[in-house]
This record gives structure tokens, sequence and C-alpha cells, in this order.
């Protein structure tokens, strides 16, 4: 079964803002040359677009449930972990992952995923793409993974299955 993750506001909203300055500072770059004639801060367009391009191919897309593995679909690469090293998976409550604290990852840039920590859970790896619906999913090395599917008591239900 595939499960959808939608983005949230906060989520919508960051992404924007950061295309928009991102294309203001590129397009800022090539004004400078245009106006004055100095060189292109070629540095500051390539981590620009390095920054975007990297969050935009690791970004989760959505879930997937088959009989062998949960799959977090990714553009680049997908996430797979096999359903005999799921140990539990369930509901979260906003309080419970509120507080993290992003440790190695993209806090908003096409969703929240990568490392996270809070005193609640301790150590995560997220591929959300919003900060509600949270499922938690626990594998038998006590390794937590927070995911966002659009239905989540469906995943959950699924991997429990």
């Amino acid at each position: 079964m595939v499960y959808k993750a939608s983005l949230d506001k906060t989520a919508i909203i960051i992404t924007a803002a950061i295309t928009v300055l991102f294309a203001v500072i590129i397009g800022g770059q090539y004004s400078v040359i245009k106006n004055a004639g100095k060189a292109v801060p070629i540095l500051t367009t390539l981590a620009c677009l390095a920054i975007y391009l990297i969050s935009y191919a690791f970004r989760p897309l959505g879930y997937a449930v088959t009989d062998q593995e949960l799959v977090v679909r990714r553009p680049l690469s997908n996430v797979r972990l096999k359903r005999t090293e799921i140990r539990s998976a369930q509901r979260v409550d906003r309080d419970t992952t509120g507080g993290s604290i992003r440790t190695f990852g993209v806090g908003g840039l096409f969703g929240y995923y990568g490392h996270f920590a809070n005193f609640a859970l301790g150590r995560m790896t997220w591929y959300a793409t919003r900060r509600d619906k949270a499922v938690l999913v626990t594998t038998k090395t006590n390794k937590k993974i927070v995911l966002t599917p659009d239905e989540p008591d469906s995943l959950v239900a699924a991997l429990t299955a």
C-alpha cells in the first residue's frame, strides 16, 4: 500500500521563501556583472543550487508498505527497512515530537528529514513532511524513525498487521 505525505503550511512557506531568497541571491549575482562589470561570485550561486537540489533530491515523497518492507519514497534513493526489523509502530502526538532539535538534516525545505533529537524520544531519524500526524517506527535495534503520512492510522495498521 502507498501512503501520501503532504507538506504542512510551515514547510510550504519555508520552501517558497527559500526558493525566492535563492532566486534573488542568484539573480543579484548576475546584476552585479551587468551594472558594475565585476566577476560573478560563482561559489555563492553553486552553493545555493547545491543546497536546493540536494534538499529536493532527498525529500520524502511518501511511504509504501509491502509484505517484506517499509519504503520511504524519495526522488534520488529510497530508504528501505525490512519489516522483520520493525519492533513497533505507533502514533505519536505533536507534544511528543515537539521540542525536537535538528542535529543534522533539513528543517522545512521540502519537509523535515535527517537526524533529530528530543528529551522524550532521544535520537531519531525523520522522513517527515509535516509536524503533525507522526508515526514512530522503532526497530529491534532501538532505532527510532518518524514518518508523517496523510493517513497515519492506516500506516500503523499496515505495519502492525
